[in-house]
C-alpha cells in the first residue's frame, strides 16, 4: 500500500513532466490532484513512525503498573495530512481487571486515542474561532484531514478537561515563561461581563442563588471577562493578556486568575505604575482594594471607566434638557471636557447636575438625582485629568473589547447556547490565542497525553532454566 502510494506519485509527477496538460484540466485540478498525492504518502509516512514506536515486549511498566502483552490488532488514526491505519499491541493489566493500553499511542502522544498532536492542535485551533459544522467543511475543502463535525465538537471538550486539571500549573509557568514588555511603564487590571446564552440558564441560576433573580434576558447568564494591560511611558497600550471564565459565583476564578498575574508582574517589575479599571459594579471595586492590600500596592489608581461616567451623564443632561437636543450635547461637552482637563472636573459635573435637579420635579428629578448619587459615590475614582497628564489610562475598552472579541463573536451566534463544559473549552482557547501565549500553551497541554512505556525483562526461575537446557 505504501509502495503503490510513492509510485501514484512518482507516476504522477512523470506524466506532468512529460505532458502538464494531459494531468488535469485546469490548475485547480492540478493542485487537488497533486495534493491527494502528496497527502498520502505523507500520511504512510506518519504511520510507518508511529508504528516505530509501538512495544513488543511480553510484559510492560507503565506508571508503576505492569501490563502483559493482549493482541495484535489494527487501528485507524487521523494525522494532518489524513486516516492513517496502524497495526499495534495492545496491553492488558497482569494483576486484576482495568483498561487496555496501547503503548505507540503513549510514546507517540495520540490525544484522545485517535489524533496525532498535529492533528488535534490544528482542530482545536479551528475550532477556536469557528463552529464545528463550519471547520468540517473547512477541513473537507482544505484536503488531507477530514475530521467530522462531531469530532471537532468533542476534542475541545476533552482537552479543556485536561487543561483544567492542570490549569494553576500551566498558568503559573506560562508566567513564568514570558517577560513584561521591556517599554512598559504602567500595569492596568480590568474586569467586565457580558450576557451569554446558556443552556438550562434560569435553573442553575436558582440552584446556585436560590434568594437571587438572574440578570439580564431569560436564558442568558453573564461570562466574566478580565485583562492585565501594559502601557508605555506615552500612555500607548504595548500588550495585554486576556482571561474568560464561564458564569460563576463572584467571578472567582477570574480573579485568582487576575491577581496571579499582577502578582508576577510586580515581582519582575515591582516599581510600574498599577491602575484598576473597572465599571461601577461594587463587587469588582471591593476585589480591586482587597487586591492592592493584598499584594501593598500604596500608591494603585482605582478610576471609573471614563466612558461609564460620561453614560451617566448624558443620561441625567438627556432626562433635563432633551433627549439628543442643542442644550444636552452642548452641556454634555462642557462635562467632557471638564472631566479630562480640570483637577476638580468630577465636582463640577456634580454642581451642574445638581443645577438643574433643583429646577427639576417628578419623574425628571429622580432621573437626574439618580445619575448624581452614582457619581457622587464615584466621585474619588473620576480624577481623570491627573491620570492623563501623567499618561495613565483612564477607559477600560480593552477589557470591552475582550469581552466582545472573547465572547460575543464566537459565542453569541444565531440560535447558540452554551454549557459550562463546552463554553470554557473555547473561552480557554480564545484566551490563549489572543494572549499570544497559544504555542507555549500547546507545548504544555500536548505532553499530558504523553506517558513513559518500560519494557519489563521477564525473569525466568533457575529451575525453569535448567529444564530449558536439559
Amino acid at each position: 500500500m505504501e509502495v503503490a502510494g510513492r509510485e501514484d506519485l512518482d507516476r504522477f509527477l512523470e506524466q506532468v513532466e512529460r505532458d502538464p496538460g494531459s494531468v488535469a484540466g485546469n490548475l485547480e485540478e492540478f493542485e487537488e490532484r497533486l495534493h491527494e498525492r502528496l497527502a498520502r504518502v505523507e500520511a504512510q509516512a506518519v504511520g510507518r513512525y508511529m508504528k516505530e514506536q509501538d512495544e513488543g515486549a511480553e510484559e510492560i511498566e507503565v506508571e508503576g503498573i505492569r501490563y502483559r502483552k493482549k493482541m495484535l490488532c489494527e487501528q485507524e488514526y487521523v494525522c494532518q495530512a489524513g486516516s492513517v491505519r496502524v497495526e499495534r499491541n495492545l496491553y492488558v493489566p497482569v494483576k486484576g481487571e482495568g483498561k487496555a493500553i496501547c503503548p505507540m499511542e503513549l510514546r507517540a502522544g495520540i490525544v484522545e486515542g485517535c489524533w496525532t498532536p498535529r492533528a488535534a492542535k490544528l482542530m482545536l485551533r479551528a475550532v477556536s474561532s469557528s463552529t464545528p459544522k463550519e471547520a468540517e467543511e473547512f477541513f473537507g475543502e482544505l484536503g488531507g484531514m477530514r475530521p467530522s463535525r462531531s469530532s471537532l465538537d468533542r476534542l475541545p471538550k476533552r482537552a479543556s478537561e485536561v487543561w483544567e486539571k492542570n490549569r494553576e500549573e500551566f498558568e503559573r509557568e506560562l508566567r513564568q515563561t514570558e517577560t513584561v514588555p521591556a517599554e512598559a511603564a504602567t500595569v492596568a487590571v480590568s474586569m467586565d461581563g457580558v450576557q451569554t446564552p446558556m443552556k438550562d440558564a434560569g435553573r442553575a441560576e436558582t440552584r446556585s442563588q436560590p434568594d437571587k433573580q438572574p440578570k439580564g434576558p431569560a436564558g442568558y447568564r453573564e461570562v466574566g471577562c478580565g485583562t492585565v494591560s501594559f502601557y508605555d511611558l506615552f500612555g500607548e497600550r504595548v500588550g495585554t493578556i486576556r482571561y474568560a471564565r464561564m458564569p460563576e459565583k463572584k467571578k472567582a476564578k477570574l480573579k485568582d486568575q487576575l491577581e496571579a498575574e499582577l502578582e508576577s508582574v510586580l515581582q519582575t517589575s515591582p516599581g510600574m505604575n498599577v491602575v484598576f479599571l473597572s465599571d461601577g459594579a461594587p463587587d469588582h471595586w471591593e476585589y480591586f482594594e482587597a487586591v492592592a492590600k493584598r499584594l501593598e500596592i500604596e500608591d494603585a489608581h482605582f478610576t471609573l471607566d471614563i466612558f461609564h461616567a460620561l453614560e451617566r451623564i448624558k443620561k441625567a443632561l438627556d432626562a433635563y434638557h432633551g433627549e439628543q437636543t442643542p442644550e444636552s450635547k452642548a452641556v454634555f461637552e462642557e462635562c467632557r471636557i471638564w472631566l479630562r482637563e480640570k483637577e476638580d472636573g468630577a465636582e463640577r459635573v456634580i454642581r451642574a447636575l445638581r443645577y438643574r435637579r433643583d429646577r427639576s420635579r417628578g419623574p425628571k428629578r429622580k432621573a437626574i438625582e439618580k445619575e448624581i448619587r452614582y457619581l457622587k459615590k464615584r466621585k474619588d475614582q473620576m480624577r481623570y485629568a491627573k491620570l492623563l497628564e501623567e499618561d495613565l489610562p483612564i477607559g477600560s475598552g480593552v477589557v470591552e473589547a475582550a469581552c466582545k472579541t472573547l465572547v460575543t463573536e464566537r459565542m453569541k451566534r444565531s440560535g447558540m447556547s452554551w454549557g459550562e463544559e463546552g463554553g470554557q473549552a473555547i473561552l480557554t482557547l480564545r484566551s490563549l490565542i489572543q494572549s499570544g501565549r497559544w504555542e507555549r500553551g500547546w507545548k504544555m497541554l500536548a505532553p499530558e497525553y504523553h506517558q513513559e512505556v518500560t519494557p519489563v525483562a521477564r525473569i525466568i526461575p533457575i529451575r525453569k532454566r535448567l529444564k530449558k537446557t536439559g
